[in-house]
């Protein structure tokens, strides 16, 4: 987001970082997603709409979230090592300049 500063104040605590609300309120539903998933109902993505995002952006930041904690349970079980906070960044930098996709 061109912002390492806006990325740690989030990490730190997202009701009080830079964040624009419509943001905020993804970050909050994918943190729904993560912890309580058997607890969303049509009413959860009311905030959601509320603030603009349409049901194709849920329906993404849904399939992401679910992606990311199969991936991470595949790595943590199968013994992959831990990336380092520098390849991270590195990779970050990648995608926000290139995207996911490879050519």
């Amino acid at each position: 987001m061109g912002s390492e500063e806006l990325v740690w104040g989030v990490l730190r605590d997202l009701e009080t970082s830079a964040l624009p609300e419509k943001e905020k309120a993804l970050l909050r539903f994918v943190g729904i997603v993560n912890k309580e998933s058997p607890a969303i109902t049509a009413d959860t993505m009311t905030p959601l709409r509320d603030v603009g995002w349409t049901d194709e952006a849920i329906y993404y930041a849904i399939t992401v979230c679910s992606l990311f904690n199969f991936y991470n349970r595949w790595i943590d079980a199968s013994g992959v090592h831990e990336l380092s906070e520098e390849a991270h960044r590195l990779g970050g930098k990648r995608t926000a300049a290139h995207g996911y996709v490879r050519k």
